[in-house]
């Protein structure tokens, strides 16, 4: 390549990049998901349309496997653990029983309502039967759930990833199938190492990028992002699922407080937009629609066996037993969005050369067209005529950590989310550990010093130093307040989700007694406030 060509494709490649941002503010307006018009432009430049020629199928299978890593990254470093911690067995089986039933359920219509042979029909029920993580995440930004549902499938997108990959795998290897108990050893075996090497790779390494002071807060999303890149190679080189090692290390890191959270996830963000882009694009270019003409009734059958019967179904036999009401089992059925996870593993039978690979291509691409179509924009109004549109959307306490290594301390950046219960409290009430202070206040665009009794408000910024030793401690009061309000802490000796709600649920016998609790307000705070910084 030389350097002129260099500067034709930087140029083509920036004109598509700002049409895909402009076409993120289309899809938001008409609710259009915006993977159907990144396919769109590549397959305007394909060779039906613009005349670019491109059929490299192991090409768009590398490049889609290191965009899901760089997707599931990102999923995973937004994922609140406290959401999802509640709803990981449930997901884990919808991800692997749930994965099953699909694809045998799917498979059987495809055999005897399509006509194909049973192992293509496997193959074909292997590839569609997971959800797509950039599908799911993208349209949980705009649907208002509940947090229960938002961490189920969150955790399902990121978790099914990893059995389908392993089937589709296993189906389209030429030569006999293993016997079924090998095949799920297999997978059981994949899924054990590599949830495993995730786990040490996200513990290791949070712990290492919160103890090694880097000189650039630049470097920070570099590192992290290198950490759960080497968590995908690690479990990929060892034979195990390198995308639930991915999904692992992301959750892991993405919920450790490390310094510059916001700009490691903001970086992340930028790059999987990038991933997305760049990897419907390139499926785009590899179809060709006037080959397609075959596909469409195999495509829109197997497509309705699927959503309306083998997703429900599924969800049926594996959420009962978690006592789902059948509100919430509807609408999980509804949300199992197919994206450009089916694509790319369609390419699989294209690279190990499969029979009908190519017809199966076609079928894969049909269905996640159409019914990505008919679901994505449909789920706002599926929610709200199940009445479970209305969720708990609450923000987090925002808290950047900024280490200040000449001077043995940490540098806070707090902000206050819309239905924060530090609104309202005396910056004295937030009773701080010795060594950590609220330094400024920004406030609609002005900043000024607090004193002890400024209250803030929401949407408040504050500026809060605190020494080495207590930083952690002092982020754990400002979530504590941040959840439980000024009485946080009074009544229990620890400070964290469980002690908030507790204290939550003990206010009101407070607010029935004031005798009580003028005794806790004058007899007991002096103490427990000891305690808590000592």
């Amino acid at each position: 390549m030389t350097v002129d060509h260099l500067n034709t494709l930087l140029l083509e490649s920036a004109v598509i990049l700002l049409f895909a941002v402009v076409a993120v503010r289309i899809s938001t307006r008409s609710g259009l998901p915006s993977l159907l018009i990144y396919l769109g432009i590549g397959v305007a430049l394909g060779q039906n349309g613009i005349g670019i020629s491109f059929n490299n199928a192991e090409l768009t299978q590398v490049l889609g496997y290191a965009a899901l890593v760089v997707i599931l990254a990102e999923g995973g470093l937004k994922t609140s653990w406290r959401s999802i911690r509640p709803v990981v067995p449930a997901a884990a089986v919808l991800a692997t029983l749930g994965v099953a039933v699909s694809v045998f359920v799917t498979a059987a219509g495809a055999h005897w309502l399509v006509g194909l042979e049973w192992r293509t029909a496997l193959l074909l029920g292997a590839i569609v039967s997971s959800t797509d993580a950039a599908a799911v995440f993208s349209v949980l930004r705009m649907v208002p759930l509940p947090k229960r549902l938002t961490g189920l499938l969150e955790a399902e997108s990121g978790f099914n990833d990893a059995p389908v990959v392993i089937l589709v795998v296993a189906f389209a290897a030429t030569g006999e199938l293993d016997p079924w108990y090998v095949l799920v050893g297999t997978i059981i075996v994949e899924l054990v190492v590599g949830g495993a090497v995730g786990y040490a790779v996200g513990k290791l390494g949070a712990y290492a990028v919160r103890r090694v002071a880097l000189p650039s807060s630049g470097l920070y999303p570099i590192a992290v992002l290198a950490l759960i890149v080497l968590a995908y190679a690690g479990g990929s080189l060892l034979h195990a699922s390198g995308f639930l090692a991915t999904y692992v290390a992301s959750v892991i890191l993405g919920n450790s407080k490390l310094p510059h959270g916001p700009a490691v996830r903001g970086f992340a963000d930028g790059l999987a937009w990038i991933g997305q882009i760049g990897m419907f694009v390139v499926l785009g270019l590899l179809v060709t629609p006037t080959s397609m003409g075959a596909a469409v009734v195999p495509g829109l059958v197997a497509g309705a066996v699927l959503v309306f019967v083998a997703r429900p179904l599924s969800v049926l036999l594996t959420m009962t037993p978690f006592r789902v009401p059948w509100q919430e089992q509807a609408l999980l059925s509804w949300a199992g969005l197919r994206g450009a996870v089916p694509i790319v593993l369609a390419t699989i039978p294209l690279v190990s050369g499969a029979t009908d690979a190519q017809q199966l291509f076609n079928v894969v691409f049909i269905l996640v067209v159409v019914f990505t179509l008919l679901q994505g924009p449909t789920l706002p109004l599926v929610a709200r005529w199940l009445r479970i549109g209305e969720g708990d959307i609450g923000q987090d306490l925002g808290i950047e950590s900024a280490p200040l290594e000449k001077l043995h301390g940490h540098l806070l950046s707090v902000h206050l989310a819309p239905g924060s219960r530090m609104s309202g409290v005396e910056v004295s009430e937030l009773r701080m550990p010795k060594g950590a202070a609220v330094t400024l206040v920004v406030r609609e665009g002005s900043s000024f010093v607090p004193d002890r009794t400024t209250v803030l408000r929401e949407g408040d910024e504050l500026l809060v130093v605190t020494t080495d030793e207590v930083s952690e401690a002092a982020e754990r009061r400002l979530r504590a307040v941040d959840r439980g309000g000024k009485l946080a802490g009074w009544l229990e000796h620890a400070e964290g989700p469980s002690a908030v709600s507790r204290t939550s649920r003990r206010a009101p016998s407070l607010a029935r007694k004031p005798s009580v609790a003028g005794k806790a307000s004058l007899a007991g705070k002096p103490s427990i406030a000891r305690k808590k910084t000592g």
